[in-house]
């Protein structure tokens, strides 16, 4: 009986050893022997996983299916093509002076927002109102640099008014509203590129007293081509 029992504890031993040399793998993110699987992987849907392979189990009816969302209606994709009208003016340019120059002399506005007389009209109404809303708090409603904040005081420096700065091009103005320059803060958080570029379109008018000055605008992408 004796014998019995010593044989019986070291029978419990061994599989217990046994169990716990198993359950070790050498994959780092290996979990082991899985007794309750939803209590290790997440049944909610994440984006860029292929929910027809996960771990060592296969879903067919999962394979061809994907798990990231469609972009919503208007989404901009993104592209580093300059000839990519929506998506011009990506994010590469650096934030500092000389990289809002160059932006203003590699990138011009781009031709569909000004192609036809009623396209030209419609982007530049939406500039307006856009920049009414985002813009004209400093730079006042005739960008003359004299907004409520200013006028209010406390503000560091008055902007200067946009008829004073002509060879600011829209590539540059895209620029200082993408990454904000002095006291202005950037506002891609704020305004999607093409709305940036309609704001541009915008300034543009008020640096030529309500002219886009369509001749250089054209010539720009000629080059630019």
């Amino acid at each position: 009986m004796k014998n019995y029992i010593l044989s019986l504890h070291q029978l419990c031993l061994f599989v217990f050893v046994l169990t716990v040399v198993s359950s070790c793998v050498k994959h780092p993110d290996s979990p082991g022997y899985e007794y309750v699987d939803d209590m290790f992987r997440s049944q909610a849907i994440e984006a860029y996983i292929d929910y027809g392979l996960v771990g060592d189990k296969v879903n067919d009816t999962l394979k061809n299916t994907i798990s990231a969302r469609i972009p919503v209606k208007g989404t901009i994709a993104f592209s580093k093509s300059k000839k990519t009208s929506t998506t011009n003016m990506p994010f590469y340019y650096g934030t500092s002076e000389e990289e809002r120059i160059r932006a203003g002399e590699e990138v011009p506005l781009p031709k569909h927002y000004y192609s036809q007389e009623s396209i030209q009209e419609s982007n530049t109404a939406e500039g307006k109102r856009l920049y009414g809303l985002f813009c004209a708090h400093c730079h006042g409603d005739k960008g003359n640099g004299d907004g409520l904040v200013i006028t209010a005081g406390g503000y560091p420096a008055a902007p200067p008014a946009y008829n004073t700065l002509k060879d600011r091009k829209p590539g540059s103005v895209f620029h200082t509203i993408t990454y904000g320059k002095n006291a202005m803060g950037p506002h891609a958080s704020q305004l999607n590129k093409d709305e940036r570029w309609k704001v541009a379109m915008y300034v543009r008018t008020m640096q030529f007293d309500g002219d886009l000055n369509l001749e250089e605008l054209v010539s720009e992408n000629v080059v630019n081509d």
